[in-house]
């Protein structure tokens, strides 16, 4: 049994046996390809999350109203991003076992593949729905191929074609977009189309995954790879809510957040709020 965390995320008090969802950090930022600090992410929205109400005016229920266990965060080797990849399978493996949905907190978007293989080998079948300004689908980046530039590739490598769909991309090579059409689907610069792709997608096991600098950096300059033109912060609250409320959300994550690159707190209160919306949603159906 996974031992409670000295500060929780707000309002994820409850107990690791009564709980049916589990947050855990991934503070891993050992391939971020530009401006590094993603991994102080877990350690900030812990603290910064006590600036938020536990209850939600949108989706009119509390944080409490669900039973939520906050792990902490793993202790990761920043020398080696598989050792690192390792044990967040682990972790996701086990809370996966016990029943519980594991809530990812990174870190750079490479932990995602972690959690994504524990996911991959509970669940035959896994869909990916991934929010990102990036499609991450390059083959290696700088010849490396576990890198945050490759992330969603090597989940293809684990789910095959057709069963990763993504949202808000507005950037990446050439060589990206030409594979991603024949691999995924892909829509450019917002959410249009989604209610379609939730529909289709009800009743399978689906790993949501949340790259917060599909926000704009208007919204959110506090990230490491920051792309002008994304989406407004209502704009990504209704798209996660809408999917955790709608799927079998088998696993979710959200990620990229470097908190000092935005001084006024904004960016963390926004990924703190995106955190809480999402977490209801998952704990309260």
């Amino acid at each position: 049994m996974l031992n409670r965390n000295i500060e929780n995320f707000i309002g994820c008090d409850a107990s690791y046996a009564e709980a049916d969802v589990v947050l855990f950090g991934a503070p891993f930022d050992g391939t971020t390809s530009f401006r590094p600090g993603t991994r102080f992410a877990p350690a900030a929205m812990r603290r910064e999350s006590y600036g938020l109400e536990l209850y939600s005016p949108y989706q009119g229920r509390e944080l409490t109203d669900g039973n939520i266990f906050d792990s902490g965060d793993i202790e990761l080797p920043f020398g080696s991003p598989e050792r690192a990849l390792g044990m967040i399978e682990e972790r996701a493996g086990e809370i996966l076992a016990d029943g519980k949905l594991p809530f990812l907190i990174g870190g750079e978007h490479l932990v995602t593949l972690g959690a994504v293989r524990a996911a991959a080998a509970k669940y035959p079948g896994l869909h990916i729905l991934h929010f990102d300004a990036h499609a991450d689908l390059r083959d290696e980046y700088l010849g490396e191929r576990l890198s945050h530039a490759c992330v969603l590739r090597r989940c293809h490598e684990l789910t095959g074609d057709g069963k990763i769909y993504q949202f808000g991309i507005r950037s990446g090579d050439k060589s990206e977009f030409e594979w991603g059409k024949e691999h995924v689907f892909t829509r450019l610069f917002d959410f249009e189309g989604l209610e379609d792709v939730l529909e289709s997608l009800r009743g399978r096991p689906v790993y949501l995954t949340v790259d917060l600098d599909v926000l704009d950096p208007s919204v959110f300059p506090g990230t490491g790879t920051p792309e002008p033109g994304g989406v407004t912060f209502d704009a990504l609250r209704r798209a996660v809510t809408a999917a955790c409320q709608t799927l079998n959300v088998v696993a979710a994550d959200v990620n990229e957040l470097s908190p000092h690159y935005d001084a006024s707190g904004a960016s963390t209160a926004a990924a703190c709020k995106i955190a809480r919306e999402m977490l209801i949603a998952l704990a309260c159906k």
